[in-house]
């Protein structure tokens, strides 16, 4: 049983990780002690200091207009000081210092320069992926990516902290006292990320060539990534998939407390428990499904995950109320999330990964990121504006994108059919 266990590829592939990959994984679960625990009401929370939902949908574009200034330049800076000093500066300044603001808000200004700073993440976005793939075996890419999406989820075990702290303390007090506690498990993850992983191959290269290059020219410099991007139509692709799944993801991270809450009814001190029942449904997802998902055959899996994701909102906007069917369709809705969901972040994560020059990764995840930003800014307004109308209607146009989703990907697979038949 043991050998057997051993020989399941995600479990041979977490046993097997060295290095950057390693350490990089291996400090993942730190979220789930950590803000992961703030998220569940982290948009109730906004309101309880009277914000609307217009104001929620701003503080979220504002949030993505920083997140995409910061992408944008996040190649050069990685490049400048490498990947290992840029995550460890960056992930104190996009969520440790936000940690103290939110823990000590009292209103829309306080949001507003914590959404400012936490889109610095953008730079960690980039340089943390090039310290968890650079030196990994290629193969392994998609299997390292769902561990990293497996102990995401692992915030699902600590769950019940936060409804038993709201229920304690009320919703306020508790959820200052979690941002504290994110404030201090995310400044440990940082330094131990730090202390035990070293500079990437490719890093210490890349740092070498801009070590006398002035901003400007690094910022020009951009101008190779963005031939490499053009060249590449699997680039292309990830960059369509990863801006849908991205806007897709904000506006379910963002709205969905809110039809639960103050649409269905959902209790708050329940509203933990279902996120964490997704989590959890996620990670058996990972290991039963997921995992077995074929690196080279993407097409399938995509579709079920667009599918997937499209019931899962569809089924959410029929829920009226708790009654004993609500909470069903509640459940099934967040079973079809989790697999959808799941397989779409990782895919995303994987195409990127798989298309983009190692040469010039750091310059094209930063143009791709800025993309990805720049297309989504607008939406966590227009989130704002359609749920202060209806509180369905996010959750509409979330359908609408995840159907953009099959077109784009059938599009793809057919002319890549093409082209492989024209060259036979």
């Amino acid at each position: 049983m043991k050998s057997k266990i051993k020989k399941h590829p995600l479990i041979s592939t977490l046993i097997g990780l060295k290095g950057n990959p390693r350490v990089s994984v291996y400090t993942e679960p730190m979220w789930g002690l950590s803000i992961n625990l703030c998220l569940p009401y982290a948009t109730v929370y906004m309101l309880t200091f009277g914000m609307s939902d217009i104001e929620v949908g701003i503080i979220t574009s504002i949030y993505m207009f920083s997140q995409m200034i910061f992408a944008f330049l996040s190649g050069a800076i990685i490049d400048k000081m490498g990947r290992r000093l840029s995550t460890a500066l960056f992930d104190f300044i996009a969520w440790s210092l936000p940690c103290l603001i939110w823990a000590s808000s009292q209103g829309f200004w306080f949001f507003v320069v914590a959404a400012l700073l936490n889109g610095t993440m953008k730079i960690t976005t980039v340089s943390w992926d090039c310290l968890l793939v650079e030196d990994a075996p290629k193969d392994k890419i998609t299997h390292i990516y769902s561990w990293v999406m497996i102990f995401g989820n692992l915030s699902a075990m600590f769950a019940p902290i936060s409804s038993i702290l709201v229920a304690k303390l009320t919703l306020v007090p508790a959820i200052r006292i979690l941002y504290i506690n994110a404030f201090i498990i995310m400044t440990a993850k940082i330094l131990l990320l730090y202390k035990l992983s070293t500079e990437t191959a490719v890093g210490k290269v890349r740092r070498e060539l801009a070590r006398n290059m002035t901003w400007k020219q690094m910022i020009v410099g951009y101008k190779s990534a963005l031939e490499k991007i053009k060249a590449s139509k699997g680039t292309k692709f990830a960059i369509v998939i990863s801006i849908l799944v991205e806007i897709v993801g904000m506006i379910g991270t963002t709205f969905w407390q809110i039809i639960a809450s103050r649409r269905i009814g959902v209790p708050d001190i329940l509203l933990p428990i279902f996120p964490m029942v997704k989590s959890i449904l996620a990670i058996v997802l990972f290991f039963t499904v997921i995992a077995h998902i074929n690196q080279s055959k993407m097409k399938w899996p995509l579709y079920v995950g667009f599918l997937s994701s499209m019931i899962s909102c569809l089924l959410l906007i029929t829920i009226t109320d708790t009654g004993v069917w609500g909470y069903v369709i509640l459940s099934l809705s967040l079973i079809l999330e989790a697999l959808g969901m799941g397989v779409l972040h990782t895919l995303r994560e994987s195409l990127v990964a798989i298309h983009a020059d190692p040469s010039e990764r750091s310059g094209i995840m930063a143009l791709l990121q800025t993309m990805v930003m720049l297309v989504s800014v607008p939406f966590g307004y227009i989130g704002g504006l359609l749920s202060d109308t209806s509180r369905i209607l996010p959750f509409i146009l979330s359908m609408g994108l995840l159907l953009l989703g099959i077109l784009a990907t059938a599009i793809y697979y057919r002319s890549s059919s093409s082209t492989i038949t024209n060259e036979k």
